[in-house]
Parts: structure tokens; C-alpha cells; sequence
């Protein structure tokens, strides 16, 4: 058995879970690093709510310790589903070094960016978060 097989299988922590709000609102929370490997797991999740039914989603980043290009990407195909439906995402980030990637990319100015779940469940429930 050769030394490095194991480690090549290691990966980041991460894990991602699901809380239903209301008949309408979704909440998915992240917790570890989002990255090339882990983003098609935070994708399904929130395209299997929105296909549930969902027109509200909040993606919690809150306890993400890392994000990257391909959370953004899942962030903004979100988006562009809620939107075709008449619905809205709000995303909870309160680290700033997380979010200067959002501001980094001008995605600050496309999506609702809450310090804490209260206020994105106040926007996205309001039509602030659209």
C-alpha cells in the first residue's frame, strides 16, 4: 500500500444542511470550505429546494470557512433560477475577508448580503432580496 493513497483522498471539511423555514423559504447552511469539490454538493441542495417549490432561499455562509469562484458560481445560477420563477436568494456572510470576494467580483451589488439570518429572512420575505 503505497504512503500517499490515503492523504490524496483527505478533503476539506465541509458539510452542508438543510432547514425549511416556511412553505416558501429555504434555508441551506454551510459549514467548512466551499470549493471545486464541495460546490456540486452546495448546488444540489439549493436546486433541490427550489425544485421542491422553495421561491425563497437563504444560503448561510456564516460558518464557511472558505469560499472561492465556484460558490459565487453556484450563487449566481441560483439566483438566475429564483429569478425565472418570481423568487428571490439572500446570502448570510458576515466574514469581510469573504465578503471582498463578493465585493472583489461586483457580486456585492447583484446579491442581498445579510450580517445574520434574521435580516436575510427579513429580506427575502419583504422582495428586498430580488
Amino acid at each position: 500500500m503505497s504512503s500517499g493513497s490515503h492523504d490524496d483522498l483527505a478533503r476539506p471539511y465541509f458539510r452542508v444542511d438543510d432547514e425549511e423555514i416556511d412553505a416558501a423559504t429555504h434555508l441551506v447552511g454551510v459549514e467548512g470550505e466551499v470549493d471545486l469539490y464541495s460546490a456540486p454538493q452546495l448546488k444540489r441542495h439549493v436546486i433541490s429546494a427550489i425544485d421542491g417549490g422553495k421561491s425563497h432561499i437563504i444560503v448561510d455562509l456564516s460558518k464557511a470557512s472558505f469560499i472561492d469562484s465556484t460558490t459565487l458560481g453556484v450563487l449566481v445560477g441560483a439566483r438566475k433560477r429564483l429569478r425565472a420563477h418570481g423568487g428571490a436568494l439572500a446570502v448570510v456572510c458576515p466574514d469581510p475577508d469573504q465578503l471582498g470576494l463578493f465585493e472583489m467580483t461586483g457580486l456585492d451589488r447583484v446579491f442581498s448580503i445579510h450580517p445574520d439570518r434574521d435580516s436575510a429572512l427579513m429580506a427575502v420575505r419583504s422582495g428586498a432580496a430580488e
